[in-house]
């Protein structure tokens, strides 16, 4: 066994939305403290590709091809891993993002709302955060000595950030599900099951890129606003997720149920001033 006290020897740890951006430095980041790593994601290519890169690396992966909106896959992929490792230790909902049509712009009007693609953004964030809980949450349930759901948010649901209306409303209800359901588990199952989640702050990904940086790289007017509000003066980096992350996964936060954590260089702290 591991002497590093965040090791995650021997957990089998799920992670939804693996085949993004922010997924990749999760899955290489809990495969390099030793955790067996299921790349959840549609993009199967991708997946075995990651999987790939962690095995040459001395890790241990798998590919698991299923969306989080579509149950049966879900159960059919959780059924793979159960019967591959026996048990699963932990779930990282990684999945979701944002649409165009969810994006209220300046010049839109405020009382004409694209409801389908805010009830879009809403299934993906939430509800793609739900359903899979329910599948794999139940077997960390019952199958791991103790065991840790980290959700992701967004510095969205603690500050105003305009234009992105549906991700804002979303992240504010995982906020609400992860304090639920961490007291729903507790009741139900001791300390042997917790939640919580992760904030970050503004890190460039494919849904944003395009709103906070020029094709040159430069920062757009949003961008630099982001910047401005941001202490540290830059975006953070998709590793500086990581150790957060494997803290919340790892049995040393085993008291750490149904909070936040924020990583964010500051951003939701900053008056402006």
């Amino acid at each position: 066994m591991s002497s590093n006290k965040f090791s995650l020897e021997g957990k089998v740890i799920i992670v939804t939305g693996a085949t993004g951006v922010l997924g990749h430095s999760f899955v290489h980041a809990l495969a390099a403290q030793g955790a067996v790593v299921g790349i959840l994601g549609r993009n199967e290519a991708v997946a075995k590709e990651r999987v790939a890169e962690i095995e040459s690396s001395g890790g241990k992966a798998i590919a698991l091809v299923a969306d989080v909106l579509d149950k049966e896959p879900l159960e059919d992929v959780c059924k793979t891993v159960l019967e591959q490792y026996g048990k699963i230790d932990g779930l990282v909902n990684a999945a979701g993002g944002n649409q165009p049509g969810a994006v209220v712009q300046p010049e839109g009007d405020v009382f004409d709302l694209n409801m389908d693609a805010l009830k879009q953004v809403m299934d993906l964030n939430l509800f793609g955060t739900l359903l899979p809980t329910q599948i794999f949450g139940k077997a960390i349930a019952e199958t791991a000595k103790t065991g840790s759901i980290v959700n992701i948010s967004s510095v969205a649901a603690h500050a105003a950030v305009t234009r992105v209306l549906g991700y804002s409303l979303a992240k504010t209800a995982i906020e609400a599900y992860t304090k639920w359901f961490a007291v729903e588990m507790a009741n139900r199952y001791g300390d042997k099951l917790r939640m919580n989640a992760l904030v970050p702050g503004f890190f460039l990904a494919e849904q944003n890129r395009r709103l906070l940086t020029n094709e040159d790289g430069s920062y757009t007017d949003r961008g630099e606003k982001v910047i401005r509000s941001t202490p540290y003066k830059r975006f953070g980096n998709p590793d500086e997720l990581t150790g957060a992350l494997i803290w919340l996964l790892s049995d040393e936060s085993t008291f750490v149920n149904g909070t936040y954590i924020a990583v964010d260089g500051g951003f939701t702290i900053f008056s402006g001033v």
